[in-house]
Formats: C-alpha cells, sequence, structure tokens
C-alpha cells in the first residue's frame, strides 16, 4: 500500500511540473493582434485571476518622438514578440527592436519619409534563413532584416515599395500609407492602405507582393473595372476614373489552412454624398474573402449598400469557430461601428444568423443624392451598443439641458441611416464608433469581446462656394479645403481630434505650414494635390496676415457640399451629453448571439468622487485575452490598464500608465516568465502624448 502511495505522490510530482513547463513554456505574440485570425488571445496561463493583483512594472522604453508640446503624437502600436525579441514603432514613427525580458534596445531606424504616418505596427516574415521586417511609413513599404533593421536593398526598389504605384487616376492626390501590419501568406505579403476620404483619393486597390523580390504578384480591384464582377453597381461609366477609396485600410485575417484572406474595405470618397456614384457601390463597405495566392474573389458581403454616412468596418475580422444548434462552424465575424456583428460562414459567405434588408427612409436627402432603400441589420449577435439617440437619452447630469433639447428638436436623429442634410443629423453611435480600430477578441470557446463608445456625433452638409474661373481669397480657400476638420471658425472640435488652429501663428512658422499642407502628417493627409499659389494664399490667411491676394483655383470638384465636420458632442463641462456608459466592453456569445455581460470601461475620477458609478469612456484600442481567463485592456482616456475578469466582467486589477494607451496589449513568456506589454502613447481625446512601452510581469 505504502509502494502505491509513494508511486502516485511521485507522479503527482512528475504531473506538477509538467504543468509548470506547460504554464511557463516560452510564447511568442507573432503576428498583429496574436495570429493570422485576429484573435487578441494568447493560450499563457501564468498570470492568473488570483495572482494578478501582484503584477509589477518589468521594464519601460522610452521609443523617442513623442509630441510634449500640442501633444499631437501618437502610438497606435499592437508589438509582436518573437524568440525573445519584441518589435514595435516609436511615437516618431520609427521601427526599432529589443530584448523583451528587459526592454534593452537593439536597433532602431531612422527612417525620414513618413509624413502623415501613424502605425500600428509591423509584419515579420522567416523562411527559416532570412528574417524580415516589413514596415509601412509614409508612401512607402520597408523591407528590413530583423537581425539589426538595416534595408534589405534586393527588395522593391533599394529596400522599398512606392504604394501610390498603380493607384493613381485623373485628379487622384498623392496621398497614401500602410499603416496597419500587413498579412503574410506563404511567399506573399498582401498590402491594404489608408487613403484620403475627400473626392481627391486614390483608388483602393489591394496588392499582394513576392516578399524576397518586392514584385507585384496580383491586384484586386475594389473598384471594378468594365467587365468585372460589380461593375454594373456603381451605374457610372469609368468609376475607376473619377472615384477613390474603397481601400484596405484596416488590418486583414487570413485563413492559411484555407488559402483565404478576409478583408475588410472602406467607403468610397467622398465619405458624406454619393450623387456622383449612385448604384451600391460594390466593393466599398464589404467583407471581401479573396484566394490569398491569386487575388480571385470567392465571395464578398457587402455591410452598407451606397455609403454615405462614412459607415466603413473599423477593424480587421476575427476568424473562430462556434457551435450553433449543436453543429460546430468556421466562420468569420466582424464588428461594426454601427454596434453590429456580423458573422459569415467563412468559405461560402452565408450569414450564420439572419441578416434582413431593413427598409430606411430616404427623406428629406440632399439634392442629388439617392439613398439605398434598404440596409443590412443582423438579428443576431444582439447590438453591443444602443441603436438610437433623443432626447430622452441625454445624460441626467449635462449641463445646459434645455438649449440641448431645443437643438435636437431641430435636428435629424432617432435612427441609423438618415440621410445627412442641411439640418444638424446626428449619429448614435458615433462616426467612428461603436466599434473602432483596435476591434474584439475572441477564445477558444466562441465568447467575444469587444471595446466600444456611445457617444453622439453630428454634422451637416453645407453648399461648396462654386470656384471655377473664380480668384479665391484664402479664407474662401480654407472653407474649400479646411473647414470639414478644422471648422470653419478655425477651433477645431472639442476633444482635440482636430485641434483648433485659431493660434497656429504662435507656434508655426509659414515654412512649417508649408511643409504640412504639402506631406500631410498623422490623420492629416497631404494637400500636394492642390497648386502652391493656392497653399500660399491659406497659409497667409491662417497665420492671420489678412492678405488681400487672390488665386485662381484648381479645384475641379464634382461634389456640391461640405460636411461641417466630425463633431462630438459634449457639453461645456466636457462630458458627453448622453446617458452613460460612454465606453463599454462586452462579451458576447457567438454561438447563441446572446451577450454574457457588458461593464463600463473607463471613468471620470472626478465624477466617480461625487458617487456617480463608472461612466466609461471614450475609448481606442483592442482587448487582450489569456488562457487564464483575464482580459487586458487599456484604451480608456483615464490612463489605466485593467485586468478583467473574462467569465463576470469584474475588473481585478488596474494601474496607472505614463500616458494614455490607445493601444491593443500583447502578452509572451520569455525565460518561463509570461509579460503584457502596451504602447503609452497618449494625445487623442486631448489628453498628454507620451513614447512608453510599458511591461508588467509577475515578481
Amino acid at each position: 500500500m505504502k509502494s502505491f502511495t509513494l508511486l502516485f505522490s511521485i507522479m503527482g510530482l512528475l504531473f506538477s511540473g509538467f504543468l509548470v513547463l506547460q504554464n511557463t513554456k516560452d510564447a511568442d505574440w507573432p503576428e498583429y493582434n496574436g495570429d493570422g485570425a485576429r484573435s487578441h488571445y494568447s493560450p499563457l496561463t501564468q498570470i492568473t485571476p488570483k495572482n494578478v493583483g501582484s503584477l509589477k512594472m518589468a521594464w519601460t522604453y522610452a521609443s523617442g518622438g513623442a509630441d510634449t508640446v500640442r501633444n499631437r503624437s501618437q502610438m497606435q502600436c499592437n508589438p509582436i514578440i518573437i524568440e525573445g525579441i519584441l518589435y514595435g514603432v516609436s511615437a516618431g514613427i520609427q521601427a526599432f527592436a529589443l530584448e523583451a525580458s528587459t526592454g534593452k534596445e537593439i536597433w532602431k531606424t531612422s527612417v525620414s519619409e513618413n509624413e502623415g504616418t501613424l502605425s500600428r505596427g509591423v509584419t515579420y516574415w522567416s523562411d527559416g534563413k532570412s528574417n524580415r521586417i516589413f514596415f509601412g511609413a509614409g508612401r512607402w513599404l520597408y523591407a528590413l532584416d530583423a537581425r539589426h533593421g538595416n534595408l534589405i536593398e534586393t527588395f522593391g526598389e533599394n529596400g522599398r515599395i512606392d504604394l501610390i504605384d498603380g493607384l493613381e487616376r485623373p485628379g487622384s492626390d498623392h496621398y497614401v500609407l500602410s499603416n496597419s501590419p500587413n498579412t503574410i501568406y506563404q511567399n506573399l505579403i498582401i498590402v491594404g492602405t489608408r487613403v484620403n476620404e475627400s473626392e481627391t483619393a486614390l483608388l483602393g486597390d489591394v496588392r499582394a507582393y513576392n516578399v524576397i523580390t518586392g514584385k507585384k504578384v496580383w491586384t484586386f480591384h475594389t473598384i471594378p473595372q468594365k467587365g468585372e464582377f460589380g461593375y454594373e453597381t456603381w451605374q457610372i461609366p469609368s468609376p475607376r476614373e473619377s472615384i477613390g477609396g474603397a481601400n484596405a485600410w484596416t488590418a486583414m485575417a487570413i485563413d492559411r489552412k484555407k488559402g483565404i484572406v478576409y478583408i475588410p474595405t472602406g467607403s468610397a470618397a467622398y465619405d458624406f454624398y454619393g450623387g456622383n456614384r449612385p448604384g451600391d457601390n460594390l466593393f466599398a463597405n464589404c467583407l471581401l474573402a479573396l484566394d490569398a495566392a491569386t487575388g480571385k474573389r470567392l465571395w464578398h458581403y457587402q455591410l452598407v449598400h451606397h455609403d454615405i454616412w462614412d459607415r466603413d468596418p473599423p477593424s480587421p475580422p476575427n476568424l473562430l469557430t462556434i457551435e450553433v444548434k449543436g453543429k460546430k462552424m468556421d466562420v468569420v465575424s466582424l464588428v461594426t461601428k454601427q454596434g453590429h456583428i456580423f458573422v459569415l460562414d467563412r468559405t461560402s459567405g452565408k450569414p450564420v444568423f439572419p441578416i434582413p434588408e431593413v427598409a430606411f427612409s430616404a427623406a428629406n436627402a440632399v439634392p442629388g443624392e439617392t439613398p439605398s432603400p434598404t440596409q443590412p441589420i443582423p438579428e443576431l449577435p444582439l447590438p453591443f451598443t444602443r441603436q438610437g439617440f433623443t432626447e430622452e437619452d441625454l445624460s441626467p447630469f449635462v449641463a445646459d439641458r434645455d438649449s440641448i433639447i431645443a437643438i435636437i428638436r431641430k435636428s435629424k436623429t432617432g435612427s441609423a441611416y438618415i440621410p445627412i442634410g442641411f439640418e444638424r443629423t446626428i449619429f448614435f453611435p458615433g462616426t467612428d464608433g461603436g466599434a473602432q480600430w483596435g476591434g474584439s477578441a475572441t477564445d477558444p470557446d466562441g465568447i467575444m469581446y469587444v471595446p466600444a463608445k456611445e457617444i453622439p456625433v453630428y454634422t451637416s452638409l453645407v453648399y461648396k462656394q462654386k470656384t471655377t474661373n473664380q480668384a479665391l481669397t484664402g479664407n474662401k480657400l480654407y472653407q474649400l479645403h479646411c473647414s470639414p476638420c478644422h471648422g470653419a471658425d478655425r477651433t477645431g472640435n472639442h476633444d482635440g481630434s482636430y485641434p483648433s488652429i485659431a493660434s497656429v501663428d504662435k507656434r508655426m512658422t509659414a515654412v512649417q505650414i508649408h511643409q504640412l499642407l504639402a506631406n500631410g502628417k498623422g490623420m492629416m493627409p497631404s494637400f500636394a494635390h492642390i497648386s502652391e499659389g493656392e497653399r500660399k494664399v491659406v497659409v497667409d490667411f491662417i497665420l492671420n496676415k489678412n492678405s488681400k491676394e487672390t488665386v485662381a483655383s484648381t479645384d475641379q470638384s464634382k461634389v456640391p457640399y461640405n460636411h461641417t465636420g466630425y463633431n462630438r458632442w459634449y457639453d461645456r463641462n466636457g462630458y458627453p451629453i448622453s446617458n452613460p456608459p460612454w465606453g463599454t466592453l462586452t462579451a458576447v456569445d457567438m454561438n447563441t448571439g446572446q451577450h454574457r455581460w457588458q461593464i463600463p470601461l473607463g471613468e471620470y475620477p472626478e465624477l466617480t468622487k461625487k458617487g456617480i458609478p463608472p461612466t466609461g469612456t471614450d475609448n481606442y484600442g483592442g482587448p487582450l485575452v489569456t488562457g487564464s481567463g483575464l482580459i487586458f485592456i487599456a484604451a480608456s482616456r483615464d490612463a489605466q490598464l485593467r485586468a478583467i475578469d473574462k467569465h463576470t466582467g469584474k475588473v481585478l486589477w488596474s494601474t496607472p500608465l505614463p500616458a494614455a494607451g490607445y493601444a491593443s496589449p500583447s502578452t509572451y513568456s520569455v525565460n518561463g516568465k509570461q509579460y503584457v506589454v502596451i504602447a503609452c502613447g497618449g494625445g487623442k481625446l486631448n489628453t498628454k502624448s507620451g513614447d512608453k512601452y510599458v511591461a508588467f510581469s509577475l515578481e
């Protein structure tokens, strides 16, 4: 009997040791959002709900490049970790490599042509002999040697590809970026781009390049040419010559076993008027499934027909396996700015849950506009945000309630897909979510964890002044080109996402502003497509020089309207006017389409001190979910990183960050120790900018 007891004890010790080895085995975070499924998931279990309270800062890395004067720089990077090396992008848009266990810098680039760039990370490829990092900066896609960061000069032209190649059309500008990490399939890198959202946008084609040579292997036309599927949905001749956009600006998901790449596409440009592009406008606002080797369309699903609301999908799809009515299914899902989740069979593209076409009124559309009579609205999963806003939805402590109610009663509001008119038109959720670029996490149980925001945004359309053959002043050119973002009075918007330039003469010189207009920076596109004379007159105007100089306009616009900005609606105290929560995290059971739980994400400490329950805040960035049952997420404007029990939504741990973490965290293990790391760049929502990456581990 004693021998059996001893044998069982030895077996128990061996099994415990096996579990320890399993829990401490080194693990990478090899791709954007963790894997090709964009799951944001890691099986690591060393950090658990029981010990997460013991997390301590393990290291910090000052990446450099933060704008600490104007607080305009950001870091949206989800770093990747491969064999103990962390690869990321600095606040100054330089790729770097660190020792993942210490934060010690190994190399850092010094790329100068990075104007207009915001980076969400890099892409890694290896054949076992050569290890490459692909990095988008400015209009270029660079190939770097992963060991030392040097350009691989045999790739493309001296180590880089010019992304504008093949995207130009008559009247287009030159603004193009690849700021979301691209997708590897075998020896291909599949590339999407961000382009301007105005009438001068480049084409949004998806391209695949050979990872060794940089030669283009295939192109998919997101705006079809004559003879291609979808051409008739534009109802105009040669749409590729007059319309841009429909671009793949978010990252893609890849099923490498099936050889299928899943690509969300953006709105056709211009975002808020489509009278010059009648029809459903394929393949704008679609989820595309392409043969990853050839670029051949396998299927598509259009999420919004004839988008005139900037309602393109905001994030990469998720690939997961769910069980519906006893049947296991491989699916692709996509969250939207409107708060919906589309769930489609991964092979056929057929909806898993009903998605009826719902009629929406086209009444009071502006002259020239013909909205789609219906839009697809999923019955399941349930929406993760509220779906309308009226005066009944005002915050109980909103300031200036009576005057705000008076404005609401004169506005167009109450449901989705109201055509934007000359009156104030209210979006709820706002134009940037609902869901946003951070996307959602999924676990092997088929549960999705999606952060969202619920803040009203308003805009309207105004007639453009006719400029043909006119001598225009700086004021008129400013109203034509700049006012949709910076406001007719140059004061920007309340949360600072579009800054005031009313006093720009006190912080920038004429030379600096000329350079900014020519090259773009951050969220601002280049205005190189207008003449140097026009840019000079605009610069004189915003520098308050009161110049009477005029210039002939080169504007060839066929769009008769400007919109009046992306206006998030806050009261005079700086709080959203809608009833809280203003930011949420929701657990959705994708097997049934029902919610498991929903919690506010973030808080305003001064309101909490007054006894007001946490309200949630505006947020950017995604979650991380682990095999031990934890969700890690920053995203909120209160600059906290939180650990949340994935089963209940209970916050188990939080810690302040050096700047708000508007990025998605990564996790990995080196030498048996699990780390969680996040980029703390701030800079949005009137929060301070930073440059630090911060990693946490157990002591």
